[in-house]
């Protein structure tokens, strides 16, 4: 069985995830003694052995959906969001004195094509603002494209607000960055199973370990609890152009 809870696993919350597991793993009685860190994401989410993992709603809506089962969502308690929601922030350089509406024609980072927070909102954002970014970079993490705009590689970048909570508390070159507006709430990453695993006992076994986790674990974490947001949820949210076809 594979587990892994990969999209905010850093060196500064590695270990709270590593006890957060062991908690889920005791209360449901089985599943594997780690979380895997070394196969591709897209094969856990894909793989027949899944037992948990964290998927993002974009490739959840366009390639999970009848594949998996959706478990829940975690709450991360952010300002402005519903619980089980989230947002991204959109974030430039601190020299940079343009507003959002003047980032027409500009660069934007973006972690990869199939991420909500990185990619789909901030160009649903952009087209409801009534402009478009002239050109994009791919950089693979929301910390690269925090980076990309750091080092002048990119004008801007949207960022999920758990990743840019987490860069707030570990990074030094934060303040070298400013926060210019913020995406609409969508429903956060999504805790997905293989269709044979008992998902109400996973979902239990989530809600305990969360309850049973020190509080310097959970605030490591942020977690405030386990959400169900019907599939149907993310599955309203629209899907975003490819960025082959706005390049220009």
């Amino acid at each position: 069985m594979i587990a892994s809870l990969p999209m905010y696993d850093r060196s500064e919350t590695a270990g709270s995830l590593d006890r957060f597991w062991q908690l889920i793993r005791a209360e449901l009685g089985y599943g594997p003694q780690s979380l895997d860190r070394r196969m591709p994401i897209s094969g856990v989410w894909t793989s027949p052995d899944l037992l948990l993992s964290q998927t993002c709603g974009l490739p959840y809506r366009t390639d999970l959906k009848d594949t998996v089962q959706l478990v829940g969502t975690f709450d991360y308690g952010l300002e402005g969001a519903e619980p089980g929601y989230y947002y991204s922030y959109l974030v430039t350089h601190a020299s940079d004195g343009r507003s959002i509406e003047e980032f027409g024609a500009g660069r934007l980072a973006y972690n990869e094509a199939d991420s909500q927070s990185g990619w789909a909102a901030a160009i649903h954002h952009a087209q409801a603002a009534g402009y478009a970014y002239g050109s994009f970079y791919e950089t693979g993490s929301h910390i690269n494209s925090a980076r990309a705009v750091l080092d002048n590689f990119a004008d801007i970048a949207a960022i999920d607000a758990q990743s840019w909570r987490l860069i707030c508390r570990h990074e030094a070159f934060v303040d070298r960055l400013q926060v210019i507006g913020r995406t609409d709430p969508t429903p956060a990453l999504p805790l997905i199973t293989a269709p044979a695993v008992d998902c109400k006992a996973l979902q239990n076994a989530i809600s305990a370990a969360i309850e049973a986790l020190s509080a310097q674990d959970r605030a490591t974490l942020d977690l405030k609890g386990l959400v169900q947001i019907p599939s149907q949820a993310f599955l309203d949210v629209p899907n975003p152009p490819t960025p082959g076809n706005l390049s220009r």
